[in-house]
């Protein structure tokens, strides 16, 4: 009959416990057992298990074979290098020997395996912790970048506001100085009106002026006549004295010469009048010309309004 030692599961679904036992290789898994050999607990963290040597030992040399498993366990308590060494035929002392070297390499590899799994957990942890920092980075990051994006476009709110009150204020200004504009013209117009007033105010005081200064100078030449008629009287008279009571040709051309200043005085009054008339003539066209430049002046202003209410 051939035998194997190997693994029968027991326990609960899920809370899986075995049995080292020795029975035939043509049962199932969990067939009947010839002989049990010891227990494994792999739920542990340590993994525990228990194994009887001398029994295993005794089946080993009775030809059973141990399944991988059971294999497994038989290296990890070194009863599988003691069963190499019984089979190369050496002595129970040597044996011992081999053995106790092992324990200690085996001591050695399970602290230089802890000493690799520390340092693995060590490595994992860090690549943890620098995992999560990068994780909180990430977000740090991410929200400093909503933040500035926040306030970028509160900024750009802003200073489109901004925009649009500049924009507003540019056209308040702009309407400020058409309205501006439009009073302008009409306050030159204004300011025009009385100084051409004042201008044709003063042109009046000169004309009156002028007039007053023609007047005096012809009533001048009228004195200065009268004085140089009475004078030239005064000597015809004294002449009329001096000359004789006869006719004479002399007194003929006394007469004669009494007659021509009469008549040069007469054409002196003439010229005088024509001036005056002449200068009476200037003036109405002068003051025509005012007039007509006065009413030019209105019809503008006038025009001027028209236009402006026009715009409006």
């Amino acid at each position: 009959m051939a035998t194997k030692i190997r693994l029968k599961r027991i326990g609960r679904r899920n809370r899986p416990f075995y049995r080292v036992v020795v029975m035939d290789s043509r049962n199932r898994r969990d067939g009947a057992a010839i002989e049990e050999l010891g227990w494994f607990n792999p739920i542990e963290a340590d993994k525990s298990y228990k194994l009887d040597e001398d029994r295993i030992l005794h089946w080993l040399k009775e030809g059973a074979q141990p399944s991988e498993a059971a294999h497994g366990l038989m290296k990890r308590s070194g009863l599988a290098h003691r069963w190499h060494l019984t089979q190369q035929g050496l002595d129970e002392k040597t044996i011992e020997k081999e053995m106790k070297k092992w324990a200690l390499t085996r001591e050695e590899t399970l602290k230089n395996r802890a000493e690799k799994a520390t340092k693995k957990s060590e490595k994992a942890e860090e690549k943890l912790k620098a995992e999560g920092e990068a994780a909180t980075a990430a977000e740090a990051a991410a929200e400093e970048a909503v933040e500035e994006a926040t306030v970028a476009e509160k900024d750009g709110a802003v200073e489109e506001a901004a925009g649009e009150e500049v924009s507003v204020e540019e056209s308040t200004e702009e309407v400020e100085v058409e309205s501006t504009d439009e009073k302008a013209p009409a306050e030159e117009t204004a300011d025009e009106a009385p100084v051409e007033e004042a201008t044709a105010a003063e042109e009046i005081v000169e004309e009156e002026k002028s007039e007053s200064k023609v007047d005096e100078a012809v009533e001048e030449n009228v004195e200065v006549e009268e004085v140089e008629e009475t004078t030239e009287e005064a000597s015809a008279e004294e002449a009329m004295e001096d000359a004789p009571v006869e006719e004479t040709p002399e007194e003929v051309a006394v007469e004669t010469t009494d007659e021509s200043p009469a008549e040069e005085e007469k054409v002196e009054e003439e010229t005088v009048d024509d001036a005056v008339e002449e200068v009476a003539v200037e003036e109405t066209t002068e003051e025509a010309e005012k007039e007509d430049a006065l009413e030019e002046e209105k019809t503008e202003k006038d025009a001027a309004k028209n236009d402006g209410k026009d715009e409006k």
